[in-house]
């Protein structure tokens, strides 16, 4: 381990091997911090938090501070962050509370840009990119390999599909489905995430499928539960078709269309 010794790191702290924390950092009481993890300078990391290994967590971040919702009453509630984490300077993370679950989760190899706000009880997958001052608040889930724009503010209970992308300074007050483009303010799905798609090697029939399932989706004037019912009448044998419609059938909140 290297901790400087401007550090101030509670005895009970569990540090793994290879953690490096920087001057003037400050880890709590119930803080566990897997192996290789990098703590730059003035870093507070507090409450029931777990950090996985090889994280890299940048200067005046705030990580697992208590929940800005007001129905939050000092229960015991954990933060836990998954692998290969890049978190920069000025983000912030809290812990969950009661009526979410009593957890914020990250899972691996996630960015989260300069000033992103990550608030109680969101639930992240792997592989998302979280752009400057995204603000996600309470309640939250984003699927694998989402990508949140700068700027963007996401309605708590909101959930962002696999592989769905919203251009930067979108306000999102519905769910955005797996593999759609979303944008605007508020944010409405305007066509499929052809690019991320391609990058990540989907190949042509599939990204036909998918455009198709948008155009019923989002392009025809059928509601969208006829929409939905048509969709498994077509395409609804094939894996990322299913994704889409099971995310559909659990919204809460409804799709943005």
């Amino acid at each position: 381990m290297k901790i400087h010794k401007t550090a101030v790191v509670h005895p009970n702290a569990q540090i793994g091997q290879g953690v490096e924390i920087g001057p003037y950092s400050i880890v709590g009481e119930n803080v566990k911090i897997g192996k290789n993890t990098v703590i730059s300078p003035h870093v507070v990391i507090e409450g029931w938090t777990e950090i996985g290994e090889g994280n890299k967590i940048f200067q005046f971040a705030s990580i697992g501070a208590i929940s800005q919702d007001l129905k939050y009453h000092g229960e015991q509630a954990y933060l836990k962050i998954g692998n290969n984490n890049t978190i920069r300077e000025y983000v912030t993370m809290n812990i969950g509370t009661e009526g979410g679950g009593g957890i914020t989760k990250i899972g691996d190899n996630n960015l989260f840009m300069v000033g992103s706000h990550i608030a109680h009880d969101c639930i992240f997958g792997n592989n998302i990119i979280v752009a400057n001052l995204g603000t996600l608040a309470g309640h939250i889930t984003v699927g694998d390999r989402a990508i949140i724009g700068g700027v963007v503010a996401i309605h708590q209970f909101c959930k962002i599909g696999e592989m769905a992308i919203i251009g930067g300074c979108s306000k999102v007050v519905q769910d955005i489905p797996p593999f759609m483009m979303a944008d605007g303010h508020p944010a409405l799905v305007r066509g499929i995430n052809l690019i991320g798609l391609k990058r990540k090697g989907f190949d042509r029939e599939t990204i036909l499928r998918i455009k198709k399932a948008h155009k019923i989706l989002f392009r025809s004037k059928m509601n969208t539960s006829k929409a939905v019912e048509d969709l498994k009448n077509e395409l609804g044998s094939y894996e990322e078709i299913k994704s889409i419609i099971n995310f559909i059938e659990l919204s809460s909140r409804g799709i943005s269309k």
